[in-house]
């Protein structure tokens, strides 16, 4: 599990924030004939649970480490995703359909998120049982610590413990700022709990795949979460209705490049 604790939004400020925040870093990241075909995007309802569902098939031929391009053939580098995003409970992927056609059920991807009203202190939020949850990694991922953040990866402008928000006050973020923040009783917080499953059935492999998985993972939810707050003054007077115009414009020029993103 990797439980990620983000502060300083509330629960409907983060939903716009995430969205615009994809909406952004979908642009900066795809090209190069790569990206996502939607298959389906549609409401469901489920045992009283409604949302969007979205089925992609992710293009990653030049993601994947070299040694899995070596061995693989060109349909294992072609991910597929379901999701279902019924917020503030998000899952992606399921033990019932293929993350991957040519690995089909040795390869699975799932991630559980609970968006949370508190400051990251619930444990087991996912109610796994008393033995899977033994053997879950939490994981806290701090968005002001730099220490986390892979060098190349690193923008000044995109870290929080440099970030001062003209529109809210918010930031910088100091060394202290998670035993500051409930002393700041105008500042809204919540926490997004992610659990994050893989399997990868290969023999020689499996660990050292499901291990770079796990560390991509990590690495996608720190630095996304460090532009998320550090674009506060560009999102926070959004509305849901002014999103949905934001992702239609994109996913326009996206278009123009082959790429088609789409954000449940």
């Amino acid at each position: 599990q990797s439980l990620f604790d983000f502060r300083l939004v509330s629960l409907p400020q983060y939903q716009v924030g995430q969205l615009y925040s994809v909406a952004e870093a979908s642009k900066n990241e795809t090209g190069g004939g790569e990206g996502v075909e939607v298959l389906k995007n549609e409401p469901y309802e489920k045992d009283g649970e409604k949302g969007q569902y979205t089925h992609k098939i992710y293009h990653l031929q030049s993601k994947v480490p070299s040694f899995v391009r070596m061995l693989a053939p060109a349909s294992a580098l072609n991910i597929h995703e379901k999701a279902w995003n019924a917020y503030p409970y998000c899952r992606t992927g399921n033990t019932h359909t293929p993350t991957n056609e040519y690995m089909k059920d040795n390869f699975l991807i799932m991630i559980e998120t609970w968006h949370k009203p508190d400051f990251g202190h619930q444990e087991n939020v996912h109610g796994l049982d008393a033995d899977t949850w033994k053997k879950v990694d939490v994981v806290y991922i701090d968005i002001a610590d730099r220490s986390q953040v892979d060098a190349k990866d690193y923008k000044a402008e995109e870290d929080p413990s440099k970030f001062k928000s003209v529109k809210t006050g918010r930031g910088p973020l100091t060394p202290d700022w998670k035993k500051e923040l409930p002393k700041k009783t105008d500042w809204p917080h919540m926490c997004a709990y992610k659990l994050v499953t893989v399997k990868f059935k290969w023999w020689g492999l499996q660990n050292k795949v499901e291990n770079f998985i796990q560390k991509q993972e990590k690495r996608l939810f720190t630095n996304f979460h460090r532009q998320l707050f550090c674009w506060i003054d560009k999102w926070i007077e959004l509305t849901m209705e002014d999103i949905r115009r934001m992702e239609e414009d994109t996913r326009k020029e996206l278009d123009e490049v082959g790429v088609r993103v789409w954000w449940g």
